[in-house]
Parts: C-alpha cells; sequence; structure tokens
C-alpha cells in the first residue's frame, strides 16, 4: 500500500524521520513523509526534506522558540487554528496517492498530542481514506517525581523526571489521556508504542529515542511494505494489501500494538528445501519451518509496542517475510493458525513479504482493538495529577 506519514511535534518529526530512514529500496511504500513542528530549530535537526517541513503557529501569537510548556489546551487550540494551513502544506507532495495517513505524534507534551485531533479531523474531511495515528505513551519517569532509574546505567539511582531535555514534564500523563480521549471517534486507529515499556535501566527517553524509534520503524515497515505488488519470482503468494489493513485496523479508533520477530537466515543453504519458490532448493525444509515458528512465536508473545495480553485483541495480521525460499507455505499457514487460536479465526488475515535480497526471515504481527493496563495507568496517574 501507499502511505503519507505526517510527524507531529518533536516525538513526531523524529518518529516520521525514522520511518522514511527504514523504507526499502525495494519495496516503496511511502508517498511522502512530512514534519510539523512549532519550533524552527527542532524541524531542522530532522532529515526530511526542508521542502516538507513546516513551521506552524507563528499566527497565534507563538513565536519561533516558545515552549508551550505542556499546555494542552494551547497546544489544542494552535493546531485547529492551523488544520488548513497543514492541509495545504501537503499539496507539495502527492496526498491524494496515499491509500491511508499515518499521523506520528508523541502524547506527552503539547504539540503533537495537541495538534493531532484537529489534523485528523481536516485529513478525513478532505479524502477519503483512512487516517491513523501513531503515538508514542510517556514513561513514568517523565513525570513521576518518585521514579527512578535504578540501573547499571549512566544515569543509575537518580531521579529523572523528564524527557532528557532537562525540561520537566509533570502534566505528560494528563496530557496523553486527554489526547487519546479527543482522538476516540476520529482516528480509524490509534497505534501505540510504550516508552515505559522500552526503556532499559538507567536510560532516559532522550537516551532511548533513536534505538526505539528504529525499533517503531521496522515494525511499520514491514507491516506497511507487505509483500509488495512485485513480479516473477518476488510476487507474494498473499499479498497484503490497503484493504487488509484497513479491515484489520478498522474504524473505530481501536487501540493497536504491533509485534516483530526476526531470525538471521543463512542465504547459503543446503540442496534441499521446499520454499515457495521452487526454483530455489536451496535451503533445508526443517531449517525454513524452524524459523518461522521461531519469528511467529516473538512476533505474538514477544516485546509489543503496547504490551498485553494477545487474547484480548479483536482482530490480527500476521505478514512472514525474509529469502523467498525461506517462506515455507506450510510453516506460513501454521503461523497463521497460531495467531488465530490466540484471537479468533474469524478475525485474522495473514500474508508472505518475499525478500530476494533480505538476510533474516521476519513475522510483523497486528494485535488491533486491544485491552491494555498500560493506559489504565496512565489514567490513574492524570486523575491524580488533576
Amino acid at each position: 500500500m501507499q502511505l503519507e506519514v505526517i510527524g507531529v511535534g518533536g516525538a513526531g518529526c523524529r518518529i516520521a524521520d525514522a520511518i522514511r530512514a527504514a523504507e526499502p529500496a525495494e519495496h516503496s511504500f511511502l508517498t511522502d513523509v512530512f514534519a510539523f513542528d512549532t519550533d524552527e530549530s527542532d524541524l531542522e535537526r530532522v532529515v526530511v526534506p526542508e521542502s516538507h517541513r513546516h513551521r506552524y503557529g507563528g499566527g497565534t501569537g507563538l513565536e519561533d522558540g516558545d515552549d508551550l510548556e505542556g499546555n494542552f489546551e494551547q497546544g489544542f487550540e494552535i493546531g485547529r487554528a492551523a488544520s488548513d494551513e497543514l492541509l495545504a502544506v501537503l499539496d507539495r507532495g502527492t496526498p491524494s496517492a496515499a491509500d491511508a495517513f499515518l499521523v506520528a505524534v508523541g502524547l506527552g507534551g503539547a504539540t503533537g498530542g495537541g495538534t493531532a485531533p484537529a489534523l485528523v479531523t481536516a485529513l478525513q474531511r478532505q479524502y477519503d481514506v483512512p487516517v491513523y495515528v501513531l503515538a508514542t505513551l510517556p514513561a513514568d519517569r517523565e513525570f513521576d517525581p518518585d521514579a527512578d532509574t535504578a540501573g547499571t546505567g549512566p544515569h543509575a539511582g537518580t531521579t529523572a523526571r523528564n524527557d532528557g531535555s532537562g525540561v520537566p514534564r509533570p502534566n505528560a500523563a494528563t496530557n496523553a489521556i486527554i489526547a487519546l480521549d479527543r482522538l476516540d471517534g476520529l482516528a480509524n486507529a490509534i497505534i501505540l508504542f510504550d516508552n515505559e515499556a522500552w526503556l532499559q535501566p538507567g536510560e532516559t527517553v532522550a537516551d532511548a529515542r533513536n534505538r526505539c524509534n528504529r525499533e517503531l520503524a521496522a515494525r511499520v515497515g514491514a507491516i506497511f511494505a507487505g509483500g509488495g505488488a512485485g513480479s516473477g519470482e518476488t510476487t507474494a503468494q498473499n499479498v497484503v494489501d490497503a484493504a487488509d489493513i484497513n479491515r484489520i485496523l478498522g474504524n473505530e479508533s481501536a487501540i493497536v500494538t504491533l509485534g516483530y520477530g526476526d531470525q538471521d537466515a543463512d542465504t547459503g543453504g543446503s540442496r534441499f528445501g521446499l520454499g515457495l519458490v521452487s526454483s530455489e532448493p536451496d535451503v533445508d525444509t526443517g531449517e525454513a519451518v524452524s524459523a518461522i515458528e521461531t519469528v511467529v512465536q516473538k512476533g505474538i508473545r514477544g516485546k509489543l509496542t503496547l504490551q498485553c495480553d494477545p487474547e484480548t485483541a479483536e482482530r490480527g495480521l500476521l505478514i512472514v517475510g525474509g529469502p523467498p525460499a525461506w517462506l515455507n507455505r506450510r510453516a506460513i499457514a501454521e503461523g497463521r493458525g497460531t495467531l488465530e487460536s490466540t484471537v479468533g479465526e474469524n478475525g485474522v488475515l495473514g500474508g508472505d513479504a518475499p525478500r530476494p535480497d533480505g538476510e533474516s526471515v521476519f513475522a510483523a504481527v497486528v494485535l488491533a482493538d486491544v485491552e491494555s493496563d498500560r493506559v489504565a495507568e496512565l489514567r490513574a496517574a492524570a486523575d491524580a495529577a488533576r
């Protein structure tokens, strides 16, 4: 499918940057990538082309370099005032060619989360395609004065009340919950990445952001690039297209989490094999089956972007990819059966993604309409802070 990615605010722009960097040349899935922020200096730090970067908020009295200081309502009003302006900027690209929009934001601050509701509404009004939100949830150490970074890292035993930039974010949990509530009913689906679960001991969000953004971008690329149109030997047996993704993500602002597992593939292999492509009989069947079983289990039961019990998901999607000779049909079908036994067979779709130049076998998993304790924890923290 073709995806238009829009990063809003500091965190959102960095995520959009990471997705652009991770796009595989041989399986392009991005129409354009845009970066929108109220701070020009932050925009200059991203690699998105200058023509696709835009500072907004100047007409609202916000001077370049001014910090919203966590004032969500100010961010919301600025976003509402700028929504038509941002739509006009998108015309520098080819938004009409997109099968869907992905608006990337961080929910702990005021810029991305504040702007997202108005921008999503404007996109829904202008284009007849799904609008998904990709959002990061703040870590406890960003807003909780009692949360410490105990461990062996460089910040071991210290108290961290901010994102590593030195700016306290006591309103982070409250802002995240307000943003989620306002996006409910607007976004087709909300894909969440929980910073708290992905930080290592002794790490601040600033320490971890590049690593976490790469992890998130890998999952987005594996899912939205799908099997690609392909031709000849590289054609997927079961292509996951835009309609499939929309069916799984839904249209009712479902909370979504992403899973991923990969394993190195020896592309030398042996002369025995049973892959999707009979002209490449150089992979042992047992090795291929074992690799797919392993990555599928990692994708479903391993670390998710938002931790939850997979059994709570209403719908699921599985994409298994890698060198064509490793994509054993029986193993892929069994992997889908594994996801069906977790989610329910009526709510699961699956496909394969041949990567002739790939050096690993991977499984990308979408779990949609899940229940997560983390959102409830943030809501409780927000209630306590009010």
